[in-house]
């Protein structure tokens, strides 16, 4: 798999016909985002980080290798959040996929490190 099928992008930016499936890798619905809007092919939950990982992390780029690190750390753990990238691998396998975030800084992001996840898996 080629880096191009798996995107990241804001949620908030317009759609695009290169997107492929519309995947939202938030725990919590962005702010002020309509359903209808963000046209979504799925909203995986799962695959974001816990609370507390979330909550500790803030985005502060300081922050970014230990999250990484603790992120991947939760997505090899057995349970809903490694099934929810069992999934996002099967349907990256069908063609192009954009991982959405409400995050503003995309390179420490937690889109990101799915991203390359599922590069590393594919």
């Amino acid at each position: 798999m080629t880096d191009a099928e798996i995107r990241v992008r804001r949620v908030y930016d317009a759609p695009s016909q290169e997107d492929g499936a519309r995947v939202l890798v938030d725990r919590i619905w962005p702010r002020g985002l309509r359903k209808e809007a963000a046209r979504l092919d799925e909203w995986a939950k799962d695959a974001a980080p816990s609370t507390e990982l979330r909550t500790w992390y803030g985005h502060d780029p300081d922050k970014f290798e230990e999250f990484r690190r603790r992120y991947l750390a939760e997505l090899e753990q057995p349970g809903p959040a490694s099934e929810a990238v069992v999934g996002l691998r099967a349907m990256a396998a069908n063609g192009t996929m954009t991982l959405l975030t409400a995050t503003r800084e995309l390179s420490i992001s937690q889109a990101a490190v799915l991203a390359g996840v599922l590069r590393e898996q594919a």
